[in-house]
């Protein structure tokens, strides 16, 4: 009888530590989706730009006007105080391009599938195919000409807010660190602040 008592204390005692590590799994797993779910819901609230080709190549639409007097020079420097992306805010940039234009925050579905793309800041007049002379008005669908995103260039855009700036091209490095951002399009006039 001893030993059967014996046997039976080293069973209960697996059994318990046994559900205690499926407990902690489990739970380990609940937080880990839910730490995958707040880092999901933080990559969307940016209006999809992880998958944003930061560096660009520099060109520019060809009917795209330069600033006569941009606030920021072409080859200054100003602060950066907008986060379309992590290490944004807070960065210097140096201007590489100023230009007048209207300006759009969109929301599109990519060509190559995904979900929508919402609030997209920012695609310019220029970048519209055929939009006309006037500039469009919230609630109006155009076709983007751009790929500052994978599945942006032909995708069907409703613009969500319209505005006459100027907006410049910049090269920052991010204040996380990583490689230097060359030529990124597009921050507005007022996401920008003096160094």
């Amino acid at each position: 009888m001893p030993k059967n008592k014996w046997m039976m204390g080293i069973l209960s005692l697996v059994v318990a530590v046994t559900l205690s590590a499926c407990n902690t799994d489990s739970e380990t797993s609940e937080e880990s989706m839910d730490m995958n779910n707040a880092t999901e819901e933080n990559m969307s609230e940016d209006s999809g730009h992880m998958n944003m080709d930061h560096s660009g190549s520099g060109e520019v639409p060809a009917d795209l006007q330069e600033a006569e007097s941009p606030t920021y020079e072409v080859g200054s420097q100003a602060i950066i105080e907008t986060d379309h992306m992590e290490g944004m805010k807070g960065a210097e940039a140096t201007i590489v391009g100023a230009y007048d234009t209207t300006v759009y925050a969109v929301t599109y579905t990519p060509t190559n599938g995904g979900e929508p793309v919402e609030n997209h800041k920012w695609v310019i007049h220029e970048e519209l195919e055929n939009p006309g002379d006037q500039p469009l008005k919230p609630g109006d669908e155009a076709t983007i000409a751009a790929d500052h995103m994978e599945g942006m260039d032909g995708a069907t855009a409703t613009i969500d807010t319209a505005e006459e700036t100027t907006v410049y091209m910049v090269d920052f490095t991010p204040t996380t660190g990583g490689e230097p951002v060359t030529n990124h399009k597009w921050v507005t006039e007022a996401e920008l602040s003096a160094k």
